[in-house]
């Protein structure tokens, strides 16, 4: 039996979406425990260069968004940003999630050869479906949710592989 496409996409964005949410719920009471503002640690980066934590959640967050979305067809739903808290994150990745769960396999499959186009920034994408889920999508999903993981972890939250990966 082959992989579908979405199998390959929606049940593996949500799954690692909600090992986010989780682990930025944890973030948030590490910081109440021990009475740490939240900025030190979602302004944190890992290189001047690099974007911050806040800002890579928003990123991976985005990517599953779009990423199923353009997949079934459809223009992904775009968030405002502007989120200030730990809170705020986990509530964008839950909106995230529940996007994901409205988008169904009949939405997905078959859009291996579906070509992709849009405008990245000044990027433009401009590629069939699963080339595009495998080699751009996934890719950048889960390099910025392990960037965010490991800022975190840098930090000193204590988190390990079974956050990052979840329990099954």
């Amino acid at each position: 039996m082959s992989l579908s496409m979405y199998a390959a996409s929606v049940p593996v964005f949500r799954r690692h979406l909600a090992n986010l949410a989780a682990v930025l719920a944890k973030a948030a009471a590490w910081c109440a425990e021990r009475s740490i503002d939240e900025q030190a640690l979602l302004q944190s980066r890992l290189y001047p260069d690099m974007f911050t934590l806040l800002k890579q959640v928003q990123v991976a967050t985005d990517f599953a968004r779009g990423g199923g979305a353009r997949l079934a067809g459809q223009e992904p739903p775009r968030e405002a940003g502007g989120e200030q808290s730990f809170a705020d994150l986990v509530a964008r990745v839950e909106r995230s999630i529940a996007y994901l769960e409205t988008l169904s396999a009949a939405d997905i499959d078959g859009s291996e050869d579906r070509q992709i186009s849009y405008q990245l920034g000044r990027f433009p994408i401009d590629m069939k479906g699963q080339p595009y889920l495998l080699d751009f999508v996934l890719p950048n999903f889960f390099f910025h949710w392990t960037t965010a993981y490991d800022l975190l972890r840098h930090n000193g939250l204590a988190i390990g592989k079974g956050d990052f990966i979840g329990r099954g």
